[in-house]
């Protein structure tokens, strides 16, 4: 168990490095500061530009990427590899650790962002296939919705039916995905709350149904 433990807290502290917050260091900003206030790739796209948005997009997907694909078989020195931890569950643990990270990180008390650009990392990762319907019902939602919000959580939803359909005997990738669907929604309760009130911010410029808006 102590491989599983040392790799579960390098992933989570892998998914504490949040390309918004480190990159906003060194440019002197807290994007918690401004716009809705998180510290994910939309917020930094809407309040720094699309470069330094795309650079916060790429570093939380490949930190899921890394946390999946290369962590869980490092060599840990004086430390073989457990028998007892079955190499699938490993690598679903180290994934539910770097999204966990990115959400709550521990170096910036805990105020991170919502986790989808690390999920989308974190799936290409554990299998490739699921990205397709998991980026397509994120467009699809986006475009008929214009909320980044709800197309985050619908697309959270169909990952979970697509393993359900494509994958139905593999366990620990169903409760993985499941429980990935409910976190983001989770995450976006507050998107939640301001859809509700009407005050949910759109983006309009993909959004095909603009001209009827009030």
């Amino acid at each position: 168990m102590i491989e599983l433990g040392i790799k579960v807290l390098g992933a989570y502290l892998l998914g504490t490095l949040l390309g918004s917050l480190v990159l906003g260091r060194l440019r002197g900003v807290d994007i918690r500061r401004l716009g809705s206030g998180n510290a994910g790739a939309t917020n930094a796209l809407r309040t720094q530009g699309k470069w330094f948005g795309a650079a916060v997009l790429a570093i939380d997907v490949l930190k899921g990427v890394a946390a999946v694909a290369w962590l869980p078989g490092v060599a840990l020195p004086g430390i073989p590899p457990d028998p007892e931890v079955a190499r699938e569950w490993l690598r679903l643990a180290c994934a539910g650790a770097v999204i966990l990270g990115h959400v709550y990180p521990v170096w910036f008390g805990f105020r991170g962002g919502k986790g989808v650009a690390t999920v989308v990392g974190v799936i290409g990762a554990v299998d490739a296939r699921l990205l397709l319907p998991l980026l397509a019902t994120w467009l699809v939602v986006l475009l008929l919705s214009g909320y980044v919000g709800l197309a985050s959580m619908l697309a959270g939803a169909s990952l979970a039916v697509s393993v359900a359909l494509r994958r139905p005997l593999d366990l620990p990738l169903l409760c993985f995905c499941g429980g990935v669907a409910a976190f983001v929604v989770y995450t976006h309760r507050g998107n939640i709350a301001l859809m509700r009130r009407g005050e949910e911010h759109r983006v309009r410029r993909l959004w095909l149904f603009r001209s009827r808006a009030a």
